[in-house]
């Protein structure tokens, strides 16, 4: 395991056990969970009811993982709900805030193609902070920052950012005019205007440039609509004159959703660095720790993000496509050579910095057909030798270049950025 730091891998009983994944994988001040589906631990079995049911069962799975490491459900700091209809949206939503007692996370609502289990209507993850960090961290009494801006769209469900350590979280933007509450006028590129507006008004809030995110989701309901969003995307990356001179792009991964919230055509989420850390660490200039980019030639390079961007203990991953290295062409082949040039692309990239497969702790699958899952799980353990990262399965109706699979990861960066102390 590179670095000092121990990545901790952990299952109870009393959530879903899945022999493809750990139920949480905590490095430093964050613990990823893996999905959960609406599955009933004991029984294993989808349980009975409607929507309401199926999200409070997938709510009380990540509860159990929560209580089981020492933590409560307001150490949450991000939630993703995948919905297979978002018309269920409204039910969701019932019984959700009651799983909180004060500051809500950030959230990310899309509506899938597909999940894992063929009779469950809803799934999700989350990010939990976890203020005693691992070994040989010594535990701090670190505070979740969570924040809203009137100058952008505030939601009941969910809080614009929420900062923790040295990693702040924003929820998925949509579209949305502060002002009006509505879904701005105009097509695709009206509206990925929006989204990054309300990102960098609520950046602007907390005082944080641009240029500090490491991470960003793009969800699309077309991705035919993907050329008229990197035209936009690139008038807002890079922000900074430093950025220009360098040429900074964060990481980045684009998603197919069926659906969105309000219709919308496209909704971003975003990752950021937080240099300033959390009381009760040591305020620091936000430039003092050095976001770290890295390219490397043995995995596809796009010049519309950077294939790995590192900051403080933890390194984002653009998603990977089944790319071949040289050429940009799809590797030949089904499903199993596609989803090992996907890995292949993610090791290379992951050995580049220094490190290896296990220091990754959370993996993001999507596939375009839910049956493929079989067939990419006989050769996923092969990548790891040790405990198995966090995991999250999507079904989606369709993947960049038309490819059949795409992978993302976060990996563990026990070495730190400059300054570490």
């Amino acid at each position: 395991m590179s670095g000092e730091i121990i990545k901790v891998s952990r299952n109870t009983e009393q959530a879903p056990i899945n022999a493809l994944s750990s139920q949480s994988v905590a490095f430093s001040h964050y613990n990823n969970l893996s999905a959960q589906l609406p599955l009933d631990p004991q029984s294993g079995e989808i349980v009975v009811g409607d929507v309401r049911d199926q999200a409070k069962q997938c709510l009380n799975n990540i509860k159990a993982i929560v209580e089981s490491v020492g933590h409560v459900m307001d150490d949450v700091v991000k939630i993703n709900v995948f919905v297979k209809s978002m018309n269920d949206l409204a039910a969701v939503n019932e019984v959700y805030n009651a799983y909180f007692d004060t500051q809500l996370p950030t959230r990310t609502v899309v509506e899938v193609a597909a999940l894992p289990h063929g009779d469950a209507l809803i799934q999700m993850d989350a990010l939990i902070s976890n203020g005693e960090g691992t070994k040989p961290q010594a535990p701090c009494d670190l505070i979740k920052l969570s924040r809203n801006s009137d100058s952008a769209p505030v939601s009941q469900w969910s809080t614009q950012t929420v900062a923790f350590s040295h990693y702040n979280n924003i929820g998925a933007q949509l579209p949305i005019c502060p002002t009006t509450g509505k879904i701005v006028d105009g097509g695709i590129k009206a509206q990925t205007a929006q989204c990054l507006r309300n990102i960098k008004t609520i950046m602007e809030s907390i005082d944080v440039p641009f240029d500090d995110i490491v991470k960003a989701n793009i969800y699309l309901t077309d991705l035919a609509d993907l050329e008229a969003v990197n035209q936009v995307y690139t008038t807002f990356f890079p922000d900074s004159s430093i950025a220009r001179t360098v040429g900074y792009m964060p990481a980045r991964s684009v998603i197919k959703a069926n659906g969105l919230p309000m219709g919308a055509l496209v909704q971003i989420d975003t990752a950021i660095s937080h240099g300033d850390g959390t009381p009760h660490q040591e305020i620091e200039d936000r430039h003092g720790i050095v976001i770290r980019t890295n390219n490397t030639v043995d995995a596809p390079i796009c010049p519309l993000s950077t294939q790995t961007v590192a900051f403080s203990h933890y390194n984002h991953l653009t998603a990977q496509l089944p790319v071949k290295t040289h050429g940009g062409a799809l590797v030949e082949g089904g499903v199993t050579e596609q989803a090992k040039q996907c890995l292949n692309n993610i090791k290379a990239i992951v050995e580049s910095i220094s490190h290896n497969m296990d220091d990754i702790v959370k993996i993001n699958i999507q596939l375009t057909d839910m049956a493929d899952l079989a067939v990419i799980d006989t050769i996923y353990a092969g990548f790891f030798s040790g405990e198995l990262p966090a995991r999250t399965v999507i079904g989606v109706s369709d993947i960049p270049l038309g490819a059949a699979v795409q992978i993302d990861a976060v990996v563990s960066n026990g070495e730190g950025t400059p300054p570490t102390h």
